[in-house]
């Protein structure tokens, strides 16, 4: 197999160096062999090192056309349950902030019957409802199923909350790790009940705009949609082309703005978030720019929590066995992944961070594409580090 002309995929005005593209070619050819064998349609990716963005490229097309549009560095993607970091969880970690400087904006301890009353409102007294608190929504151990499909049922925001809020728990809070979007959707409900306004306002003046994350919004304008790659040609529930406007349903119920999906966003502002994360953890910010993160909130927000085994951390997940991020994070790493195919891994102690967006879902959501996505991951994960 022949590999891509480097020149027009890769960013050499983000390069550190003259070598760039020579260093990444293995990584490329990850890329590029997925595209072929189609793990995906096209991709933009992104690596920050010792500070500095490294590489920043893409390759292939929006859809497998031969007359689509060809992704570039700055395509802008849903980014699925990546949202669950780069918005939900930093404003959970901007709100822990304010509640350790004593503004009580957010204790990670409240009850989520508190901030929600409905979650326990109805249920018998000893029911585990009323022991879930916000720390246990974030770390996937609340006892809340993994998915379902509400918006089977409830086709309006109030009732897929409704919906939300009344599901039985599954196991003690706690007890078990279990990957859940309706814990985030009830998640992000109580955070708009903390701060007193919609996630989305919140997220885009305290976090997306001080970071200068341009093209990072929920619900695209109608004249973005175009210029987004589609997810899912959807024959089941809006039969129709799914293009610049959130993939999972539960989130386009809600109306395209929730706390586990519904971000879309590109590589240049995903790597200007990690860097910040980094930041914080360096604690460097320095006279002029106090990083929005402070390293003890990441410490707290890194942490790997109960049960023993979860990799699950509060947001964020962190490597194991197997794990997307390949081989090389250290095991002071912190990531997610988003069904759509993106994914973003930052090593705290190598500052490195490492950016994948693609629409592995189109034109469906086949068995095969998720196998295949899950073997390019670890994949270009390990062959970045080994460049590095």
């Amino acid at each position: 197999m022949s590999l891509p002309d480097l020149p027009s995929t890769v960013n050499a005005s983000q390069a550190r160096d003259s070598h760039a593209h020579d260093r990444f070619r293995a990584a490329i050819r990850v890329l590029s062999e997925a595209i072929e064998t189609r793990a995906f349609p096209g991709c933009a990716f992104g690596v920050v090192a010792g500070g500095e963005v490294v590489l920043e490229g893409a390759m292939g097309r929006f859809t497998y056309d031969d007359d689509a549009p060809a992704v570039k560095p700055g395509t802008v993607f849903d980014i699925a349950s990546v949202t669950k970091v780069a918005a939900t969880t930093a404003v959970a970690m901007l709100l822990f902030e304010m509640s350790t400087a004593q503004q009580g904006k957010l204790d990670l301890d409240t009850p989520v019957g508190d901030l929600l009353p409905r979650f326990v409102i109805g249920r018998p007294a000893g029911d585990r409802a009323r022991h879930v608190k916000i720390r246990h929504l974030l770390a996937h151990n609340s006892g809340m199923p993994g998915y379902v499909e509400l918006f089977r049922a409830a086709q309006t925001p109030g009732a897929l909350l409704r919906a939300c809020l009344e599901l039985p728990l599954e196991a003690e809070p706690g007890m078990r790790a279990e990957y859940s979007d309706p814990g985030f959707i009830l998640l992000g409900k109580a955070i708009e009940v903390a701060t007193g306004e919609p996630l989305h306002i919140f997220a885009e003046r305290e976090v997306f705009h001080p970071l200068g994350l341009s093209s990072t919004r929920f619900c695209p304008a109608p004249g973005m949609r175009s210029a987004i790659p589609p997810t899912e040609q959807d024959t089941s529930f809006r039969h129709r082309r799914i293009q610049g406007e959130v993939q999972d349903e539960n989130a386009y119920v809600l109306g395209g703005t929730a706390g586990h999906a519904g971000l879309f966003s590109k590589v240049p502002d995903l790597l200007r978030f990690a860097q910040e994360i980094l930041r914080g953890w360096k604690d460097d910010g320095g006279a002029n720019h106090r990083a929005l993160f402070s390293r003890a909130t990441i410490e707290t927000f890194a942490a790997r929590q109960p049960p023993e085994g979860s990799s699950r951390a509060l947001g964020w997940d962190t490597p194991s066995e197997n794990s997307s991020s390949g081989k090389y994070f250290s095991r002071n790493s912190i990531g997610h992944l988003g069904y759509s195919g993106c994914s973003m891994w930052i090593d705290l102690d190598a500052a490195v961070a490492v950016v994948l967006l693609t629409n592995r879902t189109w034109p469906d959501r086949s068995d095969r594409s998720s196998q295949l996505i899950r073997q390019v991951r670890p994949a270009f994960h390990d062959a970045v580090r080994e460049a590095l």
